[in-house]
């Protein structure tokens, strides 16, 4: 991709402070936001999103997808934050360690070419959702959503990142949102043949939302957005589990044991380690909360339970102003987090 005609590379608005692009594309949309590179904390920063996720294709995560969307955006943004090219770009992609070849290849140079020399990070969702989360500091950090992704780090080049799960609805992503639908319409489908372990109350609710369950397999299977599908039905589990239903609650203390297993894996050793939770799937509240924190304090006595400070957004801002400034703390890594920096002059 070239750089619009008539146009120097590096010049956005009129402003004389350099600013830093974040970019957090994931399964629910993409979104992007334009800070001055010295006070992302001190005034709201520009952002724009879309509903519509980056498509993944043959050689995964698209490219020229991403690029066609974020190059326009992030020139308007720049403009109306007043800032004089970017000093630093995080893209945080859904992902990113294992479909994001295509985006390593391509996002280095297109983003050279329009915006000039600046540093760059590639991460995974999960990373900028550890910083988002924590900062830098070192700790653990559960992802959770449609799906369940939990990473640690003591901040060390030596003990670099840890992950566990996030091995997408087929293999893994345990305790999260599909994980959790899917089990809860099995306790559905268990209802409806007789058989034990089934649910009368997850049965009315999943024919409450998709209609007589005996039609759900041929309306479930072909889609090719089954993970998504199933999640919605975590909301269900969950209203099931408040009302005292034995097994939608079994579901929720599962899903927690499964959470805080991913925890323990990725918890830097040693006592008070921080230890958040971030993504929707959490909004499901005390009904997998209250398990929750049993599992966690069981797991991982020692740790220190703390609020996600923000969003996967703020953690690309977050690991963008610190590359700007030279004090990016976070590991590199050639999957996970990978960093480049403008060639000498």
């Amino acid at each position: 991709m070239g750089e619009p005609a008539g146009r120097t590379p590096g010049a956005l608005g009129s402003g004389p402070f350099p600013g830093v692009l974040a970019i957090d594309s994931g399964g629910s949309g993409l979104r992007i936001a334009v800070a001055r590179a010295d006070d992302t904390g001190a005034r709201p920063p520009a952002a724009r999103a879309w509903d519509e996720p980056v498509r993944t294709g043959p050689s995964g995560i698209d490219a020229e997808d991403l690029l066609s969307r974020l190059l326009p955006a992030a020139e308007e943004l720049g403009r109306e934050a007043g800032v004089h090219g970017f000093a630093a770009v995080c893209v945080g992609a859904a992902g990113m360690a294992t479909l994001g070849e295509d985006l390593r290849a391509r996002l280095p140079g297109a983003l050279a070419t329009t915006f000039g020399p600046h540093r760059l990070a590639l991460a995974a969702d999960a990373v900028t959702a550890y910083a988002g989360a924590l900062g830098q500091r070192p700790g653990a950090v559960v992802a959770a959503g449609t799906g369940m992704i939990a990473v640690g780090t003591d901040l060390t080049a030596a003990g670099g990142w840890r992950r566990a799960d996030g091995w997408g609805h087929l293999l893994g992503d345990c305790g999260g949102g599909a994980w959790i639908g899917r089990a809860g319409l099995e306790a559905a489908m268990r209802a409806h043949d007789g058989r034990t372990g089934g649910s009368a109350a997850l049965l009315a609710r999943a024919e409450a939302v998709f209609g007589p369950v005996a039609g759900l397999p041929g309306a479930l299977y072909p889609r090719p957005d089954r993970p998504a599908v199933l999640a919605s039905f975590a909301p269900e589990v969950a209203r099931c589990a408040a009302e005292e239903d034995a097994v939608a609650l079994g579901i929720l203390r599962a899903a927690a044991g499964h959470i805080a297993d991913a925890a323990a894996a990725v918890c830097p050793p040693g006592a008070g380690a921080a230890v958040a939770c971030t993504g929707g799937l959490f909004g499901l509240g005390e009904p997998l909360l209250g398990p929750l924190r049993e599992a966690l304090a069981e797991r991982l006595p020692r740790a220190r339970p703390t609020a996600a400070a923000g969003s996967p957004l703020d953690g690309a801002l977050t690991i963008a102003a610190a590359l700007a400034g030279d004090r990016l703390t976070l590991p590199a890594d050639t999957k996970l987090l990978q960093i480049t920096r403008p060639a000498p002059g």
